[in-house]
């Protein structure tokens, strides 16, 4: 009994993946005969499994969405990914959903979703679950961390750091974490990422910083392809609540020194025209260039409308 329906859970399995099995396939897969494949299928009908057959050399069979909703069957990283997704959402729905999936957890994988959860810091967004869980498990077993990461123009440069912490901010997320080549707090891409296995010894923890004012200053120093110096007509704290991933240092009462980083020099201009103020850009030169180009087609745009 305990033989069959260890088969059965493994058929069901199978029958998961989005594709058709044939007879014979599955009969290899799970070492029985056709003639017992037909068995098991139908115990499953029996179970309220809805297995769809279709006859035929090209036929086969596959698990049909039915009007009840069966016990899925996940393997350890499926389980942790999708507890993961659950708990970044900020929905009722995903909180009962994630408290069912926790309760049927095995202690191996309440101990990764814990972990998952203490050292991830925001809301969700796409990212490999395999690095995500790579990176968590460095987290807690405070082991360092060796990975190459991918700079902003394809080329990889070899880091060790002590990871401290997983922290989602302007649509990304972020490793935070002590390098030891530079002696320094410093703030990774994740999706740049690439761990290398094993990791490394493990540290003693240091105090970390202030996460959203080191992540800020990170992002505005990060080695992004531009990086702008703009001075701003407003004092700084006005200026950082509007912009809060940048630096902003005060120069005086009603100014400030503004340095943000990006990708583009059109996603720069975005950030300095949410500001509503008065400001005058020291650098880059591709971003004032990109900025004569707005003012030109914002003041044809004005006389276009003034003139009909």
């Amino acid at each position: 009994m305990l033989e069959t329906s260890a088969r059965l859970l493994r058929l069901l399995s199978l029958l998961q993946a989005s594709r058709d099995w044939t007879g014979p396939d599955l009969a290899e897969r799970l070492g029985v005969t056709t003639r017992t494949i037909r068995k098991d299928v139908d115990r499953l009908r029996t179970l309220g499994y809805p297995v769809h057959a279709t006859p035929g050399a090209a036929g086969g069979y596959r698990l049909g969405a039915g009007a009840t909703l069966p016990p899925l069957l996940l393997d350890d990283d499926e389980a942790v990914a999708v507890a993961l997704s659950l708990s970044t959402q900020d929905s009722d729905t995903a909180g009962r959903a994630l408290r069912k999936l926790e309760q049927v957890l095995p202690g191996r994988l309440q101990h990764r979703v814990s972990a998952l959860q203490e050292y991830t810091v925001g809301t969700a967004e796409e990212l490999d679950p395999e690095v995500t869980v790579q990176i968590v498990n460095a987290c807690r077993a405070r082991e360092r961390l060796r990975f190459d990461y991918v700079k902003f123009d394809g080329e990889q440069d070899r880091r060790e750091v002590e990871p401290y912490r997983l922290v989602h901010m302007r649509g990304r997320w972020y490793l935070v974490g002590w390098d030891l080549g530079r002696q320094d707090w410093r703030t990774f891409r994740a999706d740049r990422v690439r761990p290398r296995v094993p990791t490394g010894p493990r540290f003693s923890a240091r105090e970390l910083p202030d996460l959203e004012a080191h992540l800020a200053k990170g992002l505005a120093t990060a080695a992004w392809r531009f990086r702008a110096t703009v001075t701003v007509h407003a004092p700084a704290a006005e200026v950082a609540a509007k912009v809060p991933a940048a630096l902003v240092e005060a120069t005086g009462e009603s100014s400030c020194r503004l340095t943000a980083g990006a990708d583009t020099v059109e996603m720069l201009a975005v950030y300095l025209g949410v500001l509503g103020c008065g400001f005058s850009v020291d650098g880059p030169p591709e971003l004032v260039q990109h900025l004569g180009k707005l003012a030109d087609r914002f003041r044809e745009a004005i006389n276009t409308a003034e003139h009909g």
